[in-house]
Formats: structure tokens, C-alpha cells, sequence
């Protein structure tokens, strides 16, 4: 199943890469730099994990592609926002990403600035425009954007990862940071496929996907922990509170409850290998 989900993982890529240039390849305007500069970041590649996730719940609970791609689209394009911005020298600092020169490296700080709001405009623009879905289904799909790249998602997280590295965050407000910062866009990606598939918050699909992809967020970062282990010694981890033989019982346990909240579904097979492959992972 490991080559049947590499092959799967790149050919999701493939289909939103495809479907992010026909967002973004617009006409000229004066201000040419902003798209050049929108561009560099959404093209620069990755597993594009978010929207595969997007494609993946929807096909599971029987939905189509065209429903959920411009949802997936959406939630890449917030999510390569977040990366433009987490790298300016007011945030992370970062001078290289993926092998190449950050945003604000090539384009200039305010430049990168407004290549990530524009972005993260866009997304909004692009899951209310999707003419394959009902207005209803639109509609929930930007709330859902809105409230969970939001201060009381991604970006409340964020906050609180930029306090931690000043001070030992609490137990409680390093397991709040990483579901924000990281669990909610991974849930709102998984969440978009059922939306996508027709399925609403009160619907027990819905629920199954949104316990499968909490589960999945907490493995995926206890694991980048422990192949990060010893070089973040001064910031806050999950084997500040955990013994690695501790954070590798707790991702095998999380990684079965993810996959036992799939069980139901006869079409669950890739985002079980997904989540097996997550717990797995060695880079």
C-alpha cells in the first residue's frame, strides 16, 4: 500500500497544482509583482497534504472531484499564506524554504506581506465560487475557513508558538498551541471533503472525519517532535511532557482511534494507509 499511496499523494498534487494556475494565471495588471509574488509561493510545490486530505474524505464518502478541488485549492492557498508570513523576519526569520529563497527573500518584506493576504483573500473567493457545490455548501465552507485559520484557529496558535519561545508554555497551552496552529487546518481540510460529499456538521460521517483528522494532527506533530529531537532544546515540545518511548506509544494510540473512526466507511483505505503512513514517517 505504500507505493499505491506515494503514486496517490503525487497524482492528488498534480490535480490541485493543475487547478491553482488556473486561479492564478490572470491577466496582466500594473501591479504584476503581487501575482509574480503569489505565484512563486503557491507554485513552490510540497505533498500538498491539506488538499489531498480535501480529495480524499470526499472521495471516501462518495463525492465527486470538481466538488471538493476548488475547496482544496482553498485550503492551500491559506495554508502557503501562513508560510509566507511565518517566514518574514518578524516571525520565524527564515531565509530558504523547500530548497529555495523565501518570499520576502526574492519579492521584498511588504511585497511577501501582501502576496499572503492576497492569498488568503483569495481563498475565501475561491470556496465561494465553486459552481460545483450549492450556495449552502459555499457558505459553510468559508465559515468553516474563517473560523478555523482565525484567532481562535491557526492564527491563535500561532500567538501562543510565538509566546513559547520566550517562556515554557504550560502542558495545557502547548497542546492548545499545536491544535490550533496545526490540528485545525488539517481538520478543516478533512472537513471541506465531507462538505464537499454533502454532509453537514449533525451528520455522523462528518463527526467520524472530524475525530479521524484530530486524531491525525496531534500524531503527525508528536512525531515531527521526536525527529526534531534534540535540536530544539530551549523551545517546548511534546517530549518536554513525554518520554520518546511515551510519545511513541501515543502516536501508535492516536493513529488506531483515527483509523477505527474510518472503519464504517467501505472506501477508507487510503486515508488509513495515510494515517498509518504519518505515524511512520522518518523525515
Amino acid at each position: 500500500m505504500k507505493n499505491v499511496l506515494s503514486d496517490r499523494i503525487k497524482a492528488n498534487a498534480d490535480l490541485v497544482e493543475e487547478a491553482l494556475h488556473r486561479y492564478l494565471e490572470t491577466a496582466s495588471r500594473p501591479y504584476e509583482v503581487l501575482l509574480d509574488a503569489m505565484r512563486y509561493s503557491a507554485y513552490a510545490g510540497g505533498k500538498r497534504i491539506r488538499p489531498f486530505l480535501t480529495l480524499e474524505v470526499c472521495r471516501m464518502l462518495g463525492g465527486k472531484d470538481e466538488t471538493a478541488i476548488p475547496y482544496a485549492c482553498a485550503i492551500e492557498m491559506i495554508h502557503t499564506y501562513s508560510l509566507i508570513h511565518d517566514d518574514l523576519p518578524c516571525m520565524d526569520n527564515d531565509d530558504v524554504r523547500r530548497g529555495k529563497p523565501t518570499n520576502h527573500k526574492v519579492f521584498g518584506e511588504a511585497n511577501a506581506l501582501l502576496a499572503g493576504d492576497a492569498l488568503l483573500t483569495y481563498a475565501f473567493g475561491v470556496a465561494a465560487g465553486n459552481r460545483d457545490a450549492t450556495a449552502e455548501q459555499n457558505t459553510l465552507a468559508v465559515s468553516l475557513l474563517a473560523e478555523y485559520a482565525g484567532f481562535d484557529g491557526m492564527i491563535g496558535g500561532q500567538v501562543l508558538d510565538l509566546a513559547g519561545e520566550g517562556r515554557a508554555l504550560s502542558q495545557d497551552d502547548f497542546l492548545l498551541m499545536n491544535r490550533l496552529k496545526t490540528g485545525c487546518l488539517i481538520k478543516t481540510a478533512c472537513l471541506l471533503g465531507a462538505l464537499a460529499a454533502g454532509f453537514r456538521p449533525t451528520d455522523r460521517p462528518w463527526q467520524d472525519v472530524e475525530q479521524y483528522a484530530e486524531r491525525i494532527g496531534l500524531a503527525f506533530q508528536i512525531e515531527d517532535d521526536l525527529l526534531d529531537m534534540g535540536t530544539e532544546d530551549t523551545k517546548t515540545t511534546f517530549l518536554t511532557f513525554l518520554s520518546p518511548d511515551e510519545a511513541r506509544l501515543e502516536i501508535a494510540r492516536l493513529t488506531e482511534e483515527a483509523i477505527a473512526r474510518l472503519s464504517p466507511y467501505e472506501q477508507n483505505a487510503v486515508l488509513s494507509a495515510f494515517a498509518e503512513h504519518l505515524a511512520s514517517r522518518t523525515v
